[in-house]
């Protein structure tokens, strides 16, 4: 089908994806521009937007189970509150969304129902999405959904599904819930239910865009994207934020912000000396960014508090005292020391510069008075 024209169907008895979005309002035009905006997410090459497109008005739409556990809905609100065409309607669409319960309209029995049913008639092709800390104390008494443990649930469906998706902070390694002295014993998905194929989307909550740019890939390539040692998608979690911080050129120059609202911060300058954990924490946060792509919290004029890492409740605060050192940089040299370095190297460059160019200019005027 050629990626410009409008889905008659998938050719196995489902509307296309381009249908199902033309019902709700969303134009081709959108749903293109969609497919362009996730191409660019998963870092791939601009000419594989129309083949993005095609693949997904031809697959078959897997069914998406939505667990809710030990969490504050954050990243379901991010999810449903993204511009238009909605990150939601683009989901939701391309996905069957068969148990979800912020949004679903079964309640009780009736719910649990729906999701027992997935498990018996769709074992092994269903994709899981687990939002929030699973707790394993006292038999993980602390999270009971439908009069079973969170952590009971979590094995059984999660042990049957394709893949498991733990959205946000908490479901990947426990978050706030987990802080210390994690008392209900909270962890993420991964130590809950080990020897599944768990994929860690962390953040407070999680850039919806890239959840769409893993269910894309899924769909598109038939397989998860390449993760790295902790399980997070590298196309999202590969880059630190402090090599694609916008602010990075005044760290590297030694120009700081002292005080909230100093002449420094109105100028835009690093906040690492604010407690800033960019230097510590991998995510494409300064690329990709929040609120229809405007804005992120570092471009707004606040650290990064380094929600994406392991045990960052715990490792990263107080928030707004400074990590004692800058990893990656030669033997634990400090912030200060590499602006001042990098100072001290910029201004001995233009001080030879200068040097060289009055003997140039010296030897220029000599010559001009031997001839």
């Amino acid at each position: 089908m050629d990626e410009h024209s409008g889905g008659h169907g998938n050719g196995n008895g489902q509307a296309s994806i381009s249908q199902l979005l033309e019902e709700r309002g969303v134009s081709r035009r959108d749903f293109l521009k969609f497919c362009s905006a996730m191409t660019a997410a998963l870092a791939l090459p601009a000419t594989f937007a129309p083949r993005v497109a095609r693949a997904l008005d031809e697959v078959k739409r897997p069914t998406l189970v939505w667990l809710e556990y030990q969490s504050c809905t954050g990243d379901t609100e991010a999810l449903l509150r993204t511009a238009n065409p909605t990150v939601a309607e683009i989901v939701l669409d391309i996905l069957s969304v068969d148990y979800a319960e912020t949004i679903m309209a079964a309640a009780g029995h009736l719910a649990e129902e729906n999701l027992d049913k997935v498990l018996k008639d769709e074992k092994g092709k269903y994709l899981v999405v687990v939002e929030g800390a699973i707790p394993m104390k006292d038999g993980g008494v602390y999270c009971c959904v439908g009069g079973r443990t969170a952590l009971d649930r979590a094995r059984e469906v999660c042990g049957g599904a394709a893949a498991t998706i733990a959205v946000g902070t908490c479901a990947s390694f426990g978050g706030i819930p987990a802080a210390a002295p994690n008392p209900t014993g909270a962890v993420g998905v991964r130590d809950a239910v080990p020897g599944v194929t768990v994929v860690n989307m962390p953040g407070c909550p999680l850039n919806a865009d890239n959840l769409s740019a893993l269910v894309v890939h899924y769909l598109v390539f038939g397989k998860l994207p390449e993760l790295d040692a902790i399980g997070r998608p590298l196309f999202a979690y590969g880059k630190r934020i402090h090599d694609n911080c916008e602010r990075r050129a005044h760290f590297d120059a030694g120009q700081y912000v002292e005080k909230w609202g100093d002449e420094g911060h109105r100028n835009g300058y690093c906040l690492y000396h604010m407690g800033c954990k960019g230097p510590e924490t991998f995510h494409n946060c300064p690329t990709q960014r929040y609120n229809e792509k405007t804005s992120w919290p570092v471009g707004s004029g606040h650290g990064c508090a380094g929600c994406s890492e392991p045990q960052f409740w715990d490792t990263m605060t107080p928030f707004y005292r400074r990590l004692p050192h800058v990893p990656g940089f030669g033997i634990e040299k400090t912030a200060d020391r590499i602006g001042v370095g990098v100072a001290v190297a910029t201004a001995a460059v233009f001080g030879a510069h200068g040097v060289v160019s009055a003997m140039r200019h010296k030897d220029t005027s000599d010559e001009t008075k031997e001839d």
